[in-house]
């Protein structure tokens, strides 16, 4: 039998059992040495509000320096992986649009060039659908970023920073909705190519938004970037050098803010960023104040890459040519403002048996993929997302596996928080700008 400090305790068959008496003070606390037991365990979050969703971060604590930390993840799993082997490969699209809900249009971006790397017609997508992928991702980074950096300044107490980085990206919702009908989650990227034109309105839109865009990043920086205290809450805050990110398989602005340039739309183009002029912001500090800087140059960057868009967007079909993939996108409104014109419906009904029953086996059943399997990565506003898509040749997918990138990013918060204070968490685990809905998908 062994004593300790709070309870008496013996080894049985059953396991150890502790005795608690009643003790002087003296004698509990004359037991414990002050500084190896003066530690308490914490839970920050899941409700916390500066976990960014539901993330839980499990802190051991001495005073107030993070002695131990643990992410603890899963509270948002909401099976979307699973659900797209029961939907067919264009409804697919409506589920992981949802995964990342601050970059939707990006989930929905390598999952689509998957499955169009497996109907081998990667070639036969359009330019102006190609050029429309680009310009609405580009505004996708920059309204993820905004909100990033929104949330991030509030966490570090610049309020008004919240209330102006929501303020800018309503804008660039307004133009989604104006284009797709939502303003979040759009299935709007198709296998074969988008589900609707831009109209005149939105590209309007984006035009003005250029103009106003580039005034608002000044405000920004001249609200931030001089203030001693954002100075003092992320220079030399949350460290994680090029090693330490290669070898947790960390990417993105992270990455970039510790001097390695690795951007997948320069280092392995698609849709075309071959094509654009823009230039991959780099920071040497790998600090929470070099994040800041990377994010706010990549807002920058994104704009040249949205005005170059602009200019190439040329007339044209904006799905594949083959009827046997494409859907019936192209498609007049009626008069009432809602479903199919008259005269599509007529003609359908009327003058082509054939083209009533295609329609029915493709919006119904689908079409169907070869089988195969093939791993898309692109360049997230979060870092690297891959998107694995396997194909049994059947109308459905056999499996979908999304490497998000906040999953994996995650992985860093021990290297950051460890020996750091616990206020300092809080900014190095904003700094990742993690979304909980594509870590636990």
């Amino acid at each position: 039998m062994t004593s300790s400090g709070y309870a008496t305790e013996r080894e049985t068959t059953e396991g150890r059992v502790f005795t608690v008496t009643g003790g002087d003070w003296d004698t509990v606390t004359g037991s414990i040495d002050p500084l190896s037991n003066e530690k308490i365990v914490v839970n920050m979050g899941p409700q916390h509000p500066s976990t960014h969703g539901v993330l839980r971060l499990v802190l051991e604590l001495e005073g107030e320096t993070v002695t131990e930390a643990r992410a603890v993840v899963g509270y948002l799993h909401t099976g979307i992986e699973k659900n797209l082997e029961y939907r067919n490969w264009t409804q697919g699209t409506t589920f992981v649009t949802r995964a990342d809900y601050l970059a939707p249009l990006f989930n929905e971006a390598g999952y689509v060039l998957g499955v169009e790397k497996l109907l081998g017609i990667t070639d036969q997508i359009t330019e102006r659908a190609q050029t429309i992928r680009v310009l609405f991702m580009e505004l996708n980074r920059i309204s993820s970023h905004l909100v990033w950096l929104a949330t991030a300044g509030m966490e570090i107490g610049a309020i008004s920073m919240m209330l102006y980085g929501f303020r800018e990206r309503e804008y660039i919702l307004d133009i989604f909705e104006e284009t797709t009908g939502l303003r979040m989650n759009h299935a709007y990227f198709r296998p074969g190519g988008v589900a609707q034109d831009i109209p005149d309105s939105a590209i309007k839109k984006i035009r003005d938004f250029l103009v106003y865009m580039p005034k608002k990043l000044k405000e920004y920086e001249d609200l931030l970037s001089g203030q001693i205290i954002w100075q003092q809450r992320t220079q030399g805050v949350a460290v994680l050098d090029v090693t330490g990110c290669l070898a947790l398989g960390v990417t993105g602005p992270v990455l970039r803010s510790a001097g390695l340039a690795w951007d997948l739309r320069k280092t392995m183009p698609y849709c075309g960023y071959e094509n654009y002029e823009f230039d991959v912001p780099t920071a040497t500090t790998a600090d929470v104040w070099g994040r800041y800087q990377v994010r706010m140059a990549e807002m920058r960057e994104s704009l040249k890459i949205v005005e170059q868009a602009l200019d190439r967007l040329k007339p044209g079909p904006i799905f594949v040519a083959d009827k046997k993939i494409a859907w019936p996108a192209q498609l007049a409104v009626g008069v009432d403002g809602l479903g199919n014109s008259l005269e599509h419906v007529a003609k359908i009904m009327g003058q082509s048996m054939e083209s009533l029953i295609h329609h029915f086996k493709l919006v119904t059943e689908g079409f169907r993929v070869p089988p195969g399997q093939v791993y898309i990565g692109i360049e997230h506003p979060r870092g690297e997302l891959g998107v694995h898509v396997v194909s049994d040749g059947g109308t459905h997918p056999y499996r979908v596996h999304m490497r998000d990138p906040s999953f994996v990013n995650l992985q860093s918060i021990p290297a950051m928080a460890e020996g750091a204070l616990i206020a300092d968490v809080i900014a190095g685990g904003a700094s990742l700008d993690p979304v909980m809905g594509g870590c636990d998908r």
